[in-house]
């Protein structure tokens, strides 16, 4: 769907699949009659999420931010997660055809995190079984302190990290290693939004008059820009706290529109103050609708 044009920028969702996680684990410490009064769990306890990704396109560059949980994983990995994802080689491909754009003219990735969902499609496997990167032209635009994490063998995070998703980029020569919050291309930053991960990072586009706000698992759903309602999933949970302080109640002042990568219903809204801090939505918009 269309999320703006303007000042030179084209800013698109991107449907790069759906999976299911543990509603638990997705709210951690809310109590399950609130966080299910919100997303409806299945008979597994697992909620429904989107893999949304954003693409953000100028006459010089077209920037991929996200790449979803792409094709590699075998059939028992898709079956725990619920995966439904499939096209040539996956929907995120798929997706970015039906838009018009050839994924091959992808000239910059921006990951947010290398968690398997949101790096997956990073990398594509080829019929004799190597693991080379998805987009060929592409620099991939990735924070060394989330890298360096990713590398770890703590118990805790290795699950989320598949180091087929990310070492074939590193190999080709093809990361572009961030350190600092800073632009990426014309229009489009990147800032560290720590807490989910400790060097998680949002990309935020000024096109024109307009700044759309892309937090990823800062604040994957609606249901979680209150404040306090947080992931179990985030290694550092009040860490996650202030930044969503700082960058929600930003965007709520500001009036940013943002767009939520995991919310199965809601691609994105405007920000508006919330009464307890952070921000709330108005202007929603479903996938499939345009703001204009």
């Amino acid at each position: 769907m269309i999320v703006c044009e303007s000042g030179g920028l084209r800013v698109r969702t991107v449907d790069a699949g759906r999976l299911r996680l543990d509603g638990g684990a997705m709210f951690g410490v809310v109590p399950k009659p609130l966080w299910s009064a919100r997303i409806q769990p299945d008979e597994r306890n697992r909620i429904e999420l989107a893999m949304r990704c954003l693409l953000i396109e100028s006459d010089e560059r077209v920037v991929l931010v996200d790449t979803g949980l792409g094709h590699k994983e075998d059939e028992k990995f898709r079956e725990i997660y619920g995966v439904e994802n499939e096209g040539q080689p996956s929907r995120l491909e798929d997706s970015l055809r039906a838009a018009g754009v050839d994924p091959e003219s992808v000239d910059t990735v921006v990951c947010t995190h290398l968690h398997f969902d949101h790096a997956g499609g990073a990398t594509r496997r080829e019929p004799d079984g190597a693991i080379v990167p998805a987009f060929s032209r592409a620099r991939y635009v990735i924070r060394r302190g989330e890298w360096d994490f990713a590398h770890q063998t703590n118990e805790r995070v290795r699950a989320s990290y598949r180091t087929g998703n990310f070492e074939p980029l590193a190999a080709a020569g093809m990361v572009d290693f961030v350190d600092e919050d800073r632009e990426v291309a014309p229009g489009i930053q990147v800032v560290r939004t720590p807490g989910h991960t400790p060097h998680h990072q949002s990309v935020i586009v000024r096109a024109g008059e307009l700044t759309v706000f892309y937090p990823a698992d800062l604040a994957p759903t609606h249901a979680h820009l209150p404040l306090p309602w947080m992931m179990g999933y985030d290694v550092e949970p009040l860490v996650t706290l202030e930044s969503k302080r700082t960058w929600l109640s930003r965007a709520g002042t500001e009036g940013w529109r943002i767009v939520l990568c995991h919310d199965p219903l809601i691609a994105t809204g405007v920000a508006r103050p919330a009464a307890r801090g952070g921000c709330e939505l108005m202007e929603v918009r479903r996938d499939g609708e345009s703001t204009g």
